[in-house]
């Protein structure tokens, strides 16, 4: 399923925080691409390695004998950075895309009610997370660990959350057959993290992670946990946005309280 465009209402704030926000992940991933040959050892130095933030070891230090010399890179330090140079960085085409699309749909509305600050300070925090989740779950993993996929799976539960009555207009592909349809967001965010948490459960061991490629699903598990449990709150107390700017619950997103 790949999200086209939602229907959530006229926004009060311009989103240039989620604009920023995709702006910077391109700009690292076309500085990711300059590296040519030397794009893997790049990867390596910044991304989030589970068992160098454990051990506190930078992975260049803990990989050393498989590292080429002299390493062309150096990873933060104090090694914790890497958890927020993680996760800005991808591994591929389709990874920042289906990231940024994501982002793109459904980052704007949610900064239109947190406002400008709270809203970074919320995705960054669901990053961090995220990564904390995922180490948790595998503390010596030599996967490295990247993308914006856990801050931006929080940003999927305040969706969820603040207009759960909203469509969503989505593409389906079911084999070589594909529609496009209207799906409501709790429909749509919810097989999104049930996937997710599954296919999680499915790369707890070392082979099936493997073959899955490494995919860090329990950080999009954790982000997601964790905006879901922020924006609940802030919903529970009317904040940030006006008493009324939500969406009634689960009627059209344009009905207000």
């Amino acid at each position: 399923m790949i999200p086209l465009k939602d229907d959530a209402g006229q926004r009060r704030r311009f989103p240039f925080i989620t604009y920023t926000l995709i702006a910077i992940n391109s700009a690292v991933f076309l500085l990711e691409l300059n590296q040519g040959a030397q794009i893997q050892s790049f990867i390596f130095a910044y991304s989030l390695v589970p068992a160098a933030l454990t051990h506190n070891i930078p992975q260049t230090i803990l990989f050393a004998s498989q590292l080429p010399q002299p390493f062309p890179y150096h990873t933060p330090s104090p090694v914790w950075l890497t958890i927020f140079t993680s996760m800005f960085m991808h591994a591929g085409w389709l990874h920042i895309g289906g990231n940024m699309l994501f982002l793109y749909i459904f980052g704007d509305n949610v900064e239109d009610r947190m406002g400008h600050l709270g809203y970074l300070v919320f995705y960054l925090f669901c990053g961090v997370v995220a990564a904390l989740a995922q180490t948790y779950v595998d503390p010596n993993s030599t996967i490295p660990s990247l993308g914006a996929s856990g801050a931006i799976a929080g940003v999927l539960a305040a969706y969820a959350v603040f207009f759960p009555g909203a469509r969503v207009t989505t593409l389906i592909f079911l084999g070589i057959f594909f529609f496009i349809t209207p799906l409501s967001a709790l429909i749509l965010i919810g097989l999104w993290f049930a996937l997710q948490f599954f296919d999680g459960i499915a790369a707890l061991s070392d082979h099936t992670q493997q073959a899955m490629g490494g995919i860090a699903y329990f950080a999009h598990v954790g982000g997601f946990a964790a905006g879901l449990l922020i924006a609940l709150l802030l919903r529970l107390l009317r904040l940030p946005a006006r008493r009324n700017t939500y969406p009634r619950w689960p009627t059209h997103p344009d009905k207000r309280w």
